[in-house]
């Protein structure tokens, strides 16, 4: 009889093959830029991101009666203060704007969901009773309840102002983002001064994008970027006294040359191709850059089994490190286990930097190795964050938060598909524990400690490639099996296969017949094994001759 305490096991969804990015960004710095130039970058930003902010708020006010018409009707009206190419690209961003926030808003409202419930049930225990392995137990002291009741209090009010605006169609956007907002209550802290915060507040709601148009000249009427690297700008109505060249457009004296995929993307404004392209200022190094991205709907898809096919490389993912173990076809593990470290401290750049560098390395020896695949868990802790769920367990919810598994799997994909190595998504349930428990053990020699990362990475890998976590165990010690026993793991009794015929090992024989031996191994009659005709078929005697 099962254990009625014992928690079961949640289903394990199959492993799919992770699809490659649907885009390309490039970017280039503005490099020789004139004091005139510069002027008239910041006027086209400053009066664009003043039309891009009047939209926004437009929008917000429509709420969820957005229609078409209201759209047209936006269009219209920033068409006439700047050109129709450019409220094409700032009512654009205002809609993915919108969007993404509603997107979050529905997030936070689950979030807020889970904490209730989770607060609710404790509330109700005993205090001091002790939980299971299914459901948390009561809280410890009358203090801690007393405090988690305000805490139940404060997220059902924010539950239900949440819900409100939602229903409402309302939702909270900051052009120029939330963080650095924040930071102007709060100088000393950021460690800036106002009028650094006011530079990069300023900067960051400038609006200097534009979309692409397949057809049009070089794949942009806005922003044109000729193969000689020129840059054209089509200044807005009331900016036009400015141009310096023919149709309203000024024509920077900086040129572009993208060293990375700069092949790629002159052939793409040759065809005429979209191209979309972003002009924006990095205040702390004074500089500007110029970015070109455009959609890629060309990548290859490799079916799964032929990713399979020459084995994987399992990945285990941790909070400063990959812990990676090269497999073949079968699930088993080949060579020794690689670590690649990295060190989530500092700026978000510097993060970015390590996470970049880890994954080359990872590459580099996958590739090495003649490896087509990269097996990696689908992680997603949006559920594990809260304090509600974890209790006191503070650092291990800090440990939850500092992993870059959103950053990690978007740079794994891009860099994977230009590496031409496929990406096998696996259901992260039991990896470790199961890793741990069936790999750690059997993998540690006297010259090498398994570590329980790199046994879930094997157990990553064996997943990817259809094959159960746990192992075979060894064969008896002794020569016949009854003595100790048979493999406490073995195939079903109706297993397809189980008593098909053993393959024959090429090569010479020890045995004085030479290679006749084994020559009755495929005939499971002769073996007389379960099951077969040899045992259950009618057996007739012949006659006794009647001399005898």
């Amino acid at each position: 009889m099962a254990d009625p305490d014992k928690k079961p096991l949640r289903r394990i969804a199959r492993p799919y093959v992770a699809d490659g990015p649907s885009g390309v960004s490039i970017r280039d710095r503005l490099k020789g830029l004139t004091a005139e130039d510069v002027k008239v970058l910041r006027l086209v930003g400053e009066h664009n991101g003043r039309l891009a902010s009047r939209d926004l708020a437009r929008r917000c006010r429509d709420g969820l009666g957005h229609s078409t018409d209201t759209w047209a009707a936006r269009k219209r009206d920033l068409t006439a203060d700047s050109s129709s190419r450019w409220a094409g690209s700032i009512t654009a961003q205002t809609h993915d704007q919108w969007g993404l926030s509603r997107r979050a808003q529905w997030r936070h409202l689950q979030s807020l969901d889970a904490g209730i419930c989770t607060l609710r049930h404790r509330l109700s225990l005993p205090i001091g009773e002790k939980g299971s392995k299914r459901q948390p137990g009561g809280y410890r002291s009358k203090k801690e309840w007393f405090h988690k009741a305000r805490r139940l209090a404060i997220l059902e009010r924010a539950y239900e102002r949440v819900s409100a605006e939602r229903e409402a169609g309302r939702v909270s956007v900051v052009r120029g983002g939330r963080r650095l907002l924040k930071q102007r209550h709060n100088l000393t802290a950021a460690h800036k001064t106002l009028e650094q915060w006011r530079v990069e507040w300023e900067a960051a709601r400038w609006f200097l994008t534009a979309d692409g148009e397949s057809g049009k000249r070089f794949g942009n009427e806005t922003i044109r970027v000729t193969p000689d690297g020129e840059v054209g700008i089509k200044l807005p109505a009331p900016l036009a006294h400015l141009a310096n060249a023919r149709h309203g457009r000024y024509v920077l004296a900086a040129k572009v040359a993208f060293p990375h995929r700069g092949t790629e993307w002159c052939d793409r404004i040759a065809a005429n191709r979209a191209v979309a392209y972003r002009i924006h200022l990095d205040v702390t190094r004074n500089r500007w850059y110029l970015d070109a991205s455009w959609t890629r709907k060309d990548l290859p898809v490799v079916p799964l089994d032929a990713l399979r096919a020459g084995g994987v490389v399992g990945v285990d993912t941790n909070a400063d490190h990959l812990a990676a173990w090269r497999l073949d076809e079968h699930g088993n593990p080949i060579g020794a286990p690689c670590r690649f470290d990295y060190y989530l401290s500092g700026s978000a750049t510097h993060r970015d930097a390590q996470v970049r560098h880890a994954l080359t390395r990872l590459l580099r020896w996958a590739r090495s190795t003649g490896m087509q695949a990269i097996a990696i868990e689908d992680l997603d802790f949006a559920d594990s964050k809260t304090r509600e769920k974890h209790g006191r367990g503070k650092r291990f919810r800090q440990l939850i938060s500092g992993m870059p598994t959103g950053r990690l799997r978007a740079r794994l994909l891009s860099m994977c598909a230009e590496a031409g190595i496929g990406v096998i998504a696996v259901d992260p349930a039991y990896t470790s524990v199961w890793g741990a428990e069936h790999w750690q053990k059997p993998l540690t020699g006297k010259n090498r400690k398994t570590s329980r990362h790199a046994a879930a990475a094997v157990a990553i890998g064996r997943r990817a490639l259809g094959h159960a976590i746990r192992r075979r165990t060894a064969p008896p010690h002794d020569d016949q099996s009854d003595r100790r026993g048979h493999r406490t793991v073995q195939a079903g009794l109706r297993v397809r296969g189980r008593e098909g015929n053993r393959p024959r090992v090429p090569g010479p024989r020890l045995q004085a017949d030479g290679t006749g031996r084994s020559r009755n191994a495929v005939d499971q009659n002769v073996q007389d094994r379960s099951g077969r005709s040899a045992e259950h078929g009618f057996w007739q005697q012949g006659s006794l001759p009647l001399s005898l």
